[in-house]
């Protein structure tokens, strides 16, 4: 009994101070989330008196028409969406046509920026004069750059190809310019039973591998830190144990690698929705000033524009609850 009488005063002494710092830590949490929003306030400002104001004008104007003569808004419903997809059939195409580009075009750039990124990370002569090389076209393809290069015909040479033929495949005249066209890819893989579709695709993508290599930059980057912050040990344990280069990278690597993957994916989906180059953006432009729209061609583009930015919202979301299934966080243990 007197032993235990002894141990009750030291214990509730031990316990008291961890609760004071568990509540110092908890205030220091709350203090530093405070500080945060100092940083982001001028963002938060700006979106609630420059852009929320612009974004509610935009949806009002998708269901609204503006009369040319009093400049009165009347409302007309969905008419305006109807009109997108009714007026003129090529909007649709245009769509499918950028929705297609956009799946060649993202996995095209991870892989090759995730494969250019561990070329980079490796031991060798000249390794920043290299990143440096491959980073050189994101900052050539910024701002004023962008419009010189598009003028430029070397940029045209590359971007649109050698030949200028066509080929026939699966019956249909199929246009080869390129640097590569589909009669070469046939004879390539003439001995073996591959579809149009496919040969089409491995067409496609050989022909964009310099739209491919200027987009891959920032990815490349970024794919480049992640696989910096790995821990050396952790592969010498790989060698240790016996572990083949090829299982290292497929069972450490890439694990280690996935938020990283998930992050390169959403940033090339905007980067695509966002670039001159979109084929979809393109043709909308053109939109407001087209005599088919009788004078209201600004607020069919306008509602052409929210239809392809939430399909844009749909297909970031699929990817991102997809590719959460496979992602892997590492969690620093106490």
């Amino acid at each position: 009994m007197t032993k235990d009488v002894n141990l009750m005063p030291s214990e509730a002494v031990a316990v008291q101070p961890m609760k004071k710092r568990r509540k110092k830590i908890a205030s220091l949490d709350r203090r530093k989330a405070r500080a945060g929003w100092w940083f982001v306030l001028p963002f938060v400002l700006g979106f609630l008196l420059i852009y929320l104001p612009m974004i509610y004008d935009s949806i009002m104007l998708t269901v609204q028409w503006k009369s040319q003569v009093t400049g009165e808004l009347t409302f007309v419903g969905f008419d305006n969406f109807i009109s997108a997809f009714t007026t003129k059939s090529t909007y649709l195409q245009t769509l499918l046509t950028g929705l297609q580009n956009l799946a060649l075009d993202v996995p095209s750039i991870l892989i090759f920026s995730l494969f250019m990124a561990i070329m980079l990370n490796q031991k060798m002569a000249g390794r920043g004069f290299f990143r440096a090389i491959f980073f050189m076209p994101v900052v050539l393809s910024t701002g004023i750059m962008e419009s010189i290069a598009a003028m430029d015909t070397l940029s045209d040479s590359m971007s649109g190809g050698i030949d200028s033929g066509a080929a026939e495949v699966g019956g249909e005249a199929v246009g080869t310019g390129g640097l590569m066209s589909i009669a070469d890819i046939e004879k390539m893989f003439s001995g073996m039973e591959l579809g149009a579709d496919v040969i089409k695709f491995i067409t496609d993508l050989v022909n964009n591998v310099y739209d491919i290599v200027n987009r891959s930059g920032v990815q490349m980057l970024i794919f480049l830190a992640a696989l910096q912050s790995i821990s050396p040990a952790i592969y010498e344990s790989c060698k240790i144990d016996g572990a083949t280069s090829w299982e290292t990278f497929w069972k450490v690597t890439l694990p280690i690698l996935s938020p990283m993957i998930l992050v390169n994916a959403v940033y090339t989906i905007i980067d695509a929705f966002t670039s001159t180059q979109n084929v979809v953006m393109s043709y909308i432009s053109t939109v407001g000033v087209d005599p088919a729209y009788e004078g209201h061609g600004t607020e069919v583009a306008t509602a052409m524009s929210w239809t392809y930015f939430l399909i844009v919202i749909l297909i970031v979301a699929v990817i991102a609850a997809i590719c959460s299934a496979f992602v892997f966080y590492q969690r620093k243990s106490d």
